[in-house]
């Protein structure tokens, strides 16, 4: 359930925001419009071009998804959103997976040395992260010897890993689909750029030029959104290896204290 909460709270945010700048665009259309039509008795003149005038980034980038199509940059954007969503998440959960080992261990000799079973166990309920739930599940059977203890570590070690790469699927399949639709739409928007060619009866480079221009757009955006979520899935995988050997290695330490106890 934190987990379904935390996903949504990382995906209304992103959506709120792209609400804000969106909003900003139709706040300032009225005063473009205004400037337009004060200039409609003027020649016509780039704006852009050797004016030494800058495009904001936001502006040209809704330029370009319009230019691209609605319908396929509006599929690759929801896949970045997503994506993120479910990346953020990951790293925030990860993040608070992590445990000083060293200092839990100690701990938890202490707890034994001092209270036995029952006190480690009571350290370990309140120390969070995959590590202090693996070595409660390892208490739980103690009594049962240390071979069991060494095959629930292993086991509930396992489930740790795979709630640790929960959604890591979904993201990759966002790596893979985004380029994907990208192609899509480049090829039917050359599909509908050689259409407009047979409809003029002439080839025209400006028909030429423009319908690879806004075919070729949603490529771009496919792959810039499958290169940003790729960082990010890169990053957790090793996030996900270091914490994968920090529980390993705790886990021998753990089993060594246990037959160090034993021996008492």
């Amino acid at each position: 359930m934190k987990k379904l909460f935390m996903f949504l709270a990382v995906a209304g945010l992103m959506t709120f925001s792209a609400n804000i700048a969106s909003a900003q665009d139709e706040t300032a259309a009225p005063a473009a419009v205004e400037q337009v039509a004060e200039e409609e008795a003027e020649p016509v003149v780039d704006l852009f071009a050797g004016s030494g005038e800058e495009v904001p980034l936001h502006q040209a980038l809704k330029t370009k998804f319009i230019e691209g199509g609605a319908g396929f940059m509006s599929l690759i954007i929801i896949c970045l959103i997503l994506g993120m969503a479910l990346a953020i998440e990951r790293i925030l959960y990860l993040a608070l997976s992590k445990t000083n080992t060293t200092k839990l261990l100690d701990a938890v000799e202490a707890a034994l040395a001092e209270g036995g079973i029952e006190k480690a166990k009571e350290v370990c309920r309140n120390t969070r992260g995959p590590v202090a739930s693996i070595f409660y599940q390892g208490l739980l059977r103690a009594d049962q010897g240390v071979d069991v203890v060494e095959k629930t570590i292993v086991s509930y070690g396992g489930v740790q890993m795979s709630q640790m790469e929960n959604g890591l699927s979904w993201i990759g399949l966002f790596i893979s689909i985004a380029p994907s639709l990208g192609f899509l739409g480049t090829v039917i928007g050359m599909i509908q750029a050689f259409d407009a060619i047979q409809a003029a009866g002439d080839i025209s480079p400006n028909v030429v030029a423009g319908g690879m221009k806004v075919a070729l757009i949603t490529t771009v955006g496919g792959l810039i959104v499958a290169m940003i979520l790729q960082i990010f899935y890169n990053y957790i995988i090793a996030k996900i290896d270091a914490l994968s050997i920090d529980m390993e290695d705790s886990s021998i330490r753990f089993v060594d204290l246990m037959v160090k106890n034993n021996k008492k």
